[in-house]
């Protein structure tokens, strides 16, 4: 068995996102367009001897755009939780050390917290020499948050459901750049904005949920550009957050073009012709607007380094069975 593996856990951009009504949990159906990019996390972890406990190491990577304070509890972490959650499965310690370095903002719409425990899974499979299925993996996460399965394997896919139902989305290489304002865009808070523009109109909120498949489907088939992605959740982030809604028009103003949120944001994103483009753009937006910009691109499955040898997860969504 490898002695280290370390690998990458992806942010993930909605490049489309419809919500549908929420059932008697509480709980949204969504369908979304998803992508990997090339903006993510670092995790290294090492095998341990059995029975020694496992030791956990969470920082900002020196290069993240917006750091704040990692002040959770280390057992509520997801990449621990998804540790905790497959050792529990599999019956089996899986003693080990994690060094997790972040770059992906915490709270902003980009999947961070889900990559962590999608990665944490996949390096497991590596470390010990197990030899799953991604579609184990990706029941496994299910419990865990709705992103995990679909960043078990990254690249695009169209995501269903609560999260568990995926389905290839062929993409061509696209640029974006990903924007980080100061704002904070609690999801629950989010969805609850959601639910107010429906109040006294049931008729509208079942339309919605209809049409939510061939809307994003549609998108998926045409390709993106630069006005094409849409949220649900756009505006009820604008509403609940000014600043969000503040930098958005800023950005927009700047660029000329069409700003978009990522998930419940805090996020926002464009979509460029170019590397050039993006690059240009994101720096513009740092120092005219003193704003954290990035430049990035949509990115193929995640691939592990396992003792200096890479591995890839491939998408082949629906192909793998339990």
């Amino acid at each position: 068995m490898p002695s280290v593996v370390r690998t990458f856990a992806p942010s993930k951009v909605n490049l489309a996102l419809s919500v549908g009504a929420p059932n008697a949990q509480a709980m949204h159906p969504i369908c979304s367009w998803m992508v990997t990019t090339r903006f993510g996390d670092e995790l290294t972890l090492k095998r341990l001897a059995p029975g020694t406990p496992s030791r956990y190491a969470i920082e900002w990577h020196e290069d993240a755009p917006r750091k704040s304070v990692i002040d959770w509890k280390i057992s509520k972490d997801l990449a621990v939780r998804a540790h905790l959650a497959l050792a529990q499965r599999l019956d089996r310690e899986l003693p080990v050390q994690l060094r997790l370095q972040k770059r992906i903002p915490v709270g902003g719409g980009l999947g961070g917290g889900s990559s962590n425990a999608a990665a944490m899974l996949r390096a497991l499979d590596a470390l010990f020499d197990l030899r799953l299925r991604a579609r184990f993996l990706e029941h496994v996460a299910e419990p865990l948050g709705s992103d995990i399965p679909f960043l078990v394997r990254g690249g695009s896919a169209i995501v269903e459901g609560f999260g568990h139902l995926l389905s290839a989305a062929p993409i061509h290489r696209t640029h974006l750049v990903l924007v980080f304002p100061d704002a904070q865009c609690p999801t629950g808070g989010v969805y609850r904005e959601f639910d107010r523009q429906f109040d006294g109109d049931p008729a509208a909120f079942a339309l919605a949920a209809r049409l939510q498949p061939s809307r994003v489907r549609a998108l998926s088939e045409m390709g993106v550009n630069a006005d094409s992605p849409f949220n649900d959740l756009a505006e009820p982030a604008c509403r609940l957050e000014p600043r969000l809604a503040q930098t958005r028009a800023e950005v927009q103003e700047l660029a000329g073009q069409t700003v978009h949120v990522s998930g419940s944001g805090s996020t926002l994103f464009l979509v460029c012709d170019s590397a050039v483009h993006a690059d240009v753009l994101a720096d513009s937006i740092s120092v005219r607007l003193g704003v954290p910009a990035i430049s990035t691109v949509s990115a193929p499955p995640p691939i592990e380094e396992v003792d200096g040898e890479p591995r890839v997860y491939e998408p082949l969504y629906g192909d793998d069975e339990d």
